[in-house]
């Protein structure tokens, strides 16, 4: 059953990954993956709200799994990340690259962080 639910979670998480990705790419004139780091910061949120409202008994595993496992893993993408700044830094961006890489890992935490925070005060 939990294959199904990753599975079926998945399915809406990459579309929707790709699509916001690219409506938010759109939306800036610049080399900088704004699209990547808004997905996986939104999805670190997201896992933030699950795991925090899992603890506090009040989000059920198998929801977990849908949304935490299917939709956020899809959604998230540790490989796009790693490949644009890779690609920045090669064009020569070095600064990108490393705000890229900066930005990412504290705003994915802080966004986690802030995920576990609100369930607290919502379920706790």
């Amino acid at each position: 059953m939990s294959f199904l639910l990753v599975a079926l979670g998945a399915a809406v998480g990459a579309p929707l990954r790709y699509l916001v990705d690219r409506a938010v790419q759109a939306r800036h004139a610049s080399a900088f993956p704004w699209g990547t780091l808004v997905v996986n910061v939104a999805g670190c949120l997201l896992l933030g709200v699950l795991v925090g409202g899992a603890a506090a008994g009040a989000v059920p595993e198998s929801l977990v799994t849908l949304l935490g496992a299917g939709l956020c893993g899809a959604l998230t993408t540790y490989s796009t990340f790693g490949y644009e700044t890779v690609r920045l830094f090669t064009d020569g961006a070095r600064l990108a690259a490393l705000l890229n890489v900066g930005t990412s890992v504290v705003a994915g935490l802080a966004a986690a962080f802030a995920g576990v925070a609100l369930a607290q005060a919502f379920w706790g």
